[in-house]
Protein backbone atom coordinates (compact mmCIF):
# COMPACT_ATOMS: atom_id res chain seq x y z
CA UNK A 1 0.00 0.00 0.00
CA UNK A 2 1.17 3.50 -0.73
CA UNK A 3 0.98 6.31 1.81
CA UNK A 4 -2.43 7.58 0.71
CA UNK A 5 -3.86 4.06 0.77
CA UNK A 6 -2.49 3.64 4.30
CA UNK A 7 -4.10 6.96 5.28
CA UNK A 8 -7.43 5.81 3.85
CA UNK A 9 -7.11 2.56 5.81
CA UNK A 10 -6.51 4.50 9.03
CA UNK A 11 -9.53 6.71 8.33
CA UNK A 12 -11.64 3.59 7.85
CA UNK A 13 -10.71 2.51 11.38
CA UNK A 14 -13.03 5.33 12.44
CA UNK A 15 -16.02 3.69 10.70
CA UNK A 16 -17.76 1.51 13.27
CA UNK A 17 -20.15 -1.34 12.56
CA UNK A 18 -23.10 -0.16 14.69
CA UNK A 19 -24.21 -3.68 15.57
CA UNK A 20 -20.84 -5.08 16.66
CA UNK A 21 -19.27 -1.76 17.75
CA UNK A 22 -15.95 -2.64 16.11
CA UNK A 23 -14.35 -0.73 13.25
CA UNK A 24 -14.63 -2.16 9.76
CA UNK A 25 -10.88 -2.67 9.37
CA UNK A 26 -10.57 -4.85 12.48
CA UNK A 27 -13.74 -6.70 11.49
CA UNK A 28 -12.02 -7.58 8.24
CA UNK A 29 -14.75 -6.03 6.11
CA UNK A 30 -12.39 -4.01 3.90
CA UNK A 31 -11.00 -6.22 1.15
CA UNK A 32 -9.18 -3.60 -0.87
CA UNK A 33 -8.20 0.05 -1.16
CA UNK A 34 -6.92 1.49 -4.43
CA UNK A 35 -5.90 5.08 -5.01
CA UNK A 36 -5.37 6.39 -8.53
CA UNK A 37 -3.65 9.77 -8.26
CA UNK A 38 -3.92 10.45 -12.00
CA UNK A 39 -7.73 10.30 -11.93
CA UNK A 40 -8.10 11.34 -8.28
CA UNK A 41 -10.19 8.28 -7.60
CA UNK A 42 -10.34 6.14 -4.48
CA UNK A 43 -11.90 2.69 -4.79
CA UNK A 44 -12.79 0.70 -1.70
CA UNK A 45 -13.87 -2.93 -1.84
CA UNK A 46 -15.76 -4.06 1.22
CA UNK A 47 -18.16 -6.69 2.35
CA UNK A 48 -20.64 -6.98 5.17
CA UNK A 49 -20.96 -9.63 7.85
CA UNK A 50 -24.03 -10.97 6.02
CA UNK A 51 -26.02 -10.24 2.87
CA UNK A 52 -28.97 -9.21 5.00
CA UNK A 53 -26.99 -6.85 7.22
CA UNK A 54 -29.50 -4.15 8.22
CA UNK A 55 -26.72 -1.61 8.72
CA UNK A 56 -25.11 -2.12 5.30
CA UNK A 57 -26.35 1.11 3.75
CA UNK A 58 -25.30 3.07 6.81
CA UNK A 59 -21.80 1.56 6.80
CA UNK A 60 -21.34 2.32 3.09
CA UNK A 61 -22.54 5.90 3.61
CA UNK A 62 -20.19 6.32 6.59
CA UNK A 63 -17.26 5.06 4.49
CA UNK A 64 -18.10 7.43 1.65
CA UNK A 65 -18.51 10.44 3.96
CA UNK A 66 -15.35 9.71 5.95
CA UNK A 67 -13.14 9.48 2.89
CA UNK A 68 -14.82 12.30 0.96
CA UNK A 69 -14.52 14.68 3.90
CA UNK A 70 -10.78 13.99 4.13
CA UNK A 71 -10.13 13.89 0.37
CA UNK A 72 -12.72 16.32 -1.08
CA UNK A 73 -10.96 16.53 -4.46
CA UNK A 74 -11.21 12.78 -4.99
CA UNK A 75 -14.03 10.67 -6.34
CA UNK A 76 -14.81 7.89 -3.86
CA UNK A 77 -16.41 4.65 -4.98
CA UNK A 78 -17.38 1.89 -2.58
CA UNK A 79 -17.81 -1.52 -4.14
CA UNK A 80 -19.80 -4.06 -2.14
CA UNK A 81 -18.40 -7.54 -2.74
CA UNK A 82 -19.55 -10.93 -1.50
CA UNK A 83 -16.68 -13.16 -2.59
CA UNK A 84 -14.96 -14.32 -0.59
CA UNK A 85 -17.72 -14.39 1.98
CA UNK A 86 -16.92 -12.76 5.31
CA UNK A 87 -16.22 -15.08 8.24
CA UNK A 88 -14.88 -14.73 11.77
CA UNK A 89 -11.44 -15.68 10.45
CA UNK A 90 -11.26 -12.24 8.80
CA UNK A 91 -11.09 -10.51 12.20
CA UNK A 92 -7.77 -8.95 13.13
CA UNK A 93 -6.27 -9.75 16.51
CA UNK A 94 -7.55 -6.40 17.74
CA UNK A 95 -11.01 -7.19 16.39
CA UNK A 96 -11.02 -10.51 18.23
CA UNK A 97 -10.03 -8.76 21.44
CA UNK A 98 -12.76 -6.16 21.05
CA UNK A 99 -15.36 -8.89 20.53
CA UNK A 100 -14.05 -10.82 23.53
CA UNK A 101 -12.55 -13.81 21.72
CA UNK A 102 -9.47 -13.82 23.96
Amino acid sequence: MNTKEENVKELLREVIDPELMVNIIDLGLVYGIAVDESTQKIDIDLTLTSRGCPMGDMIIEDVTQKITSNYPDNQVEVHLVWEPAWSMEKLTERGKEELGYF
